[in-house]
């Protein structure tokens, strides 16, 4: 029996030093985007068996909290690579001098916009939008007017844009749509809105518990209930001033421990493989179709009458005003 049981720990000690001696490459993303739910765990086990490492996500906080983050901890970050940021952020992480240049650059792609960004690489893209309850939601907005005309009762959940990609996405959305009156929209929607939650997830969870008849999210938000749940209650509000497009990238930082494997991972994100986890666990639109195509149910989502985006670098410039005239509204 001790000759059993001094076998088998000498075994578990060879397995473990063979596990410890994997490279390690570290990713920080944001919340969602590692839980049992989300495509992390699928993402995590298909590179593992591509690469023979130990990849690590690291939940650092929604989108817009990753910059943060990043900023923060500067060349000392124990991350090699930053997934979830969006073109709302890019420009501004590229002025912190912490991203490394691509190694190669992403082709075949199927976002809507053309791509020739040298730093970050897309793998999900997506329109926001205003989400609600088609069994109790009679009369739906159908712009950001009727939104605020709709009745007094009616109440909406956003998140905030200085945590949150979302968040920062609806910004920007009623930037774009209003450039030189979003100061007025934001005055008139501000009795509309019930809450500003840092990141996404709790915004859809108090929604899904019915505290509020409308949240953010995204135009692709109704093919998990349809797909997921066989529920088809969730639908996309129709806005006639368009939609605001968000592509969402990941990075290498230009002290990682692991460039070749980040580069690694980097092509990995636009394979088939990966690609095709992203539409059932993400809930987004794939940076490149997979080849079986998008599951059945994404064919039922809106398509956006127009499609808004400021590029990365108006985006830059018009981000502060427009917190500017945000904060000003909802402190009044």
């Amino acid at each position: 029996m001790k000759t059993l049981l001094l076998a088998a720990g000498l075994t578990a000690m060879t397995t473990l030093a063979h596990a410890q001696d994997k490279p390690v490459l570290t990713v920080y993303t944001y919340d969602s985007f590692v839980t049992d739910w989300g495509p992390g765990p699928a993402i995590e086990k298909a590179f593992e068996t591509t690469c023979d490492c130990d990849l690590q996500l690291v939940a650092a906080g929604d989108g817009a909290s990753l910059l943060s983050r990043i900023q923060l901890e500067g060349a000392r970050s124990d991350a090699d690579i930053v997934l979830g940021l969006d073109t709302n952020l890019t420009a501004r992480a590229k002025a912190t001098g912490l991203f490394a240049t691509l190694s190669t650059s992403p082709n075949g792609l199927d976002v809507p916009v053309e791509w020739n960004d040298d730093t970050f690489a897309p793998y999900d893209w997506g329109y926001f939008a205003f989400i609600y309850d088609n069994t109790k939601l009679e009369k739906v907005p159908g712009s950001f007017q009727e939104l605020i005309n709709s009745h007094k009762n009616l109440k909406i959940i956003i998140q905030d844009p200085r945590s949150s990609t979302p968040g920062l996405g609806l910004l920007m959305w009623v930037k774009t749509a209003y450039p030189n009156t979003a100061d007025q929209i934001w005055k008139a929607l501000a009795p509309r809105i019930l809450t500003v939650t840092k990141g996404w997830s709790e915004a859809y969870g108090m929604f899904l518990e019915g505290e509020a008849d409308m949240v953010l999210s995204y135009t692709t938000s109704p093919a998990y209930h349809i797909i997921a749940e066989e529920d088809a209650t969730k639908s996309a509000a129709s806005f006639s001033e368009g939609h605001y497009l968000q592509i969402e990238v990941a990075g290498k930082l230009k002290s990682a421990d692991q460039p070749e494997l980040a580069d690694k991972f980097l092509d990995f994100m636009t394979s088939n493989e990966f690609q095709s986890i992203i539409p059932t666990t993400n809930w987004m639109y794939p940076a490149k179709f997979p080849q079986e195509g998008l599951p059945k149910g994404f064919e039922t989502l809106i398509t956006p009458v127009d499609s808004l985006i400021a590029s990365a670098k108006d985006a830059e410039e018009i981000r502060d005003i427009a917190l500017s005239e945000w904060l000003t509204a909802l402190s009044q």
